[in-house]
């Protein structure tokens, strides 16, 4: 268990050092949203290859599947870009010109300890022997329920971003996005209980009992921190939304009230 730790905190570690100096080359904080996926992915596969057995394998092709896409999809959304705002308002200045050990401590660190963390149950199961392969399957179909929420989410949203400005909606009201205010952020935290499931509780109780913390840290930073809530600020600002948000619910999907 302690080897799976220490490699999986070294490829974090690597990626997020990687991503820096990429950063630092091209000027632009944000490129670490690229590589935020990718962290899970290179932990996921290096563990498969120190460890190889099918389950190692399956779980990093669930997690290179969803890694993947993420990274991307943002690649695409953020070409030709310029700094990401919430970067410079979080190291208060233009990027790497607010400092290199601000950027480096708050950004790239601090993601790569994140992503260390939310990845512990892609460690115990490198460790551990499956128990329950049902609990896997239930949490493979976790897992796709979130990939589903994210691809047709974000499918959706191109899609009436590439309508005329003057004759679209005010707000994307339709598909998922009638059933919750967040359907990519609900896939996210989907995705990764199911990772959980099929990796962490497929072992064993206690194993899933000592790792549950990386899920629920997940679904917290995306509703409440990073993600939902923040989007929200902005989106708030909007003509209907208050209409909206009485209609759809901010996270969890449910049909729409009348």
């Amino acid at each position: 268990m302690l080897s799976a730790i220490v490699v999986a905190l070294a490829a974090a570690l690597a990626v997020m050092g990687t991503t820096a100096a990429i950063s630092k080359r091209v000027d632009r904080v944000a490129v670490v949203d690229v590589a935020w996926g990718s962290s899970f992915v290179v932990i996921a596969l290096v563990l498969a290859l120190v460890w190889p057995d099918q389950h190692s394998w399956m779980l990093a092709l669930l997690v290179t599947i969803w890694g993947g896409r993420l990274a991307w999809h943002i690649l695409r959304r953020s070409h030709g870009a310029g700094e990401d705002p919430r970067y410079e308002k979080m190291l208060g200045g233009p990027g790497w010109h607010a400092g290199a050990a601000k950027v480096l401590g708050r950004v790239f660190l601090t993601q790569a300890v994140v992503a260390f963390i939310i990845s512990a149950p892609l460690q115990v199961a490198a460790a551990y022997d499956v128990r329950w392969w049902p609990v896997v399957c239930v949490g493979v179909v976790v897992w796709a329920i979130g990939l589903f929420f994210e691809v047709v989410g974000d499918r959706q949203l191109a899609a009436y971003k590439a309508q005329p400005k003057e004759s679209r909606p005010t707000i994307l009201d339709t598909g998922l996005w009638g059933w919750t205010r967040h359907p990519n952020y609900f896939g996210d935290a989907c995705v990764w209980w199911g990772l959980w499931l099929a990796g962490a509780v497929s072992l064993g109780w206690v194993q899933g009992l000592a790792t549950v913390f990386a899920p629920v840290a997940m679904t917290y930073f995306i509703r409440n921190v990073t993600g939902a809530k923040l989007l929200e600020k902005t989106m708030s600002q909007r003509e209907g939304w208050d209409a909206y948000a009485a209609r759809v619910p901010l996270f969890f999907p449910r049909p729409p009230r009348a």
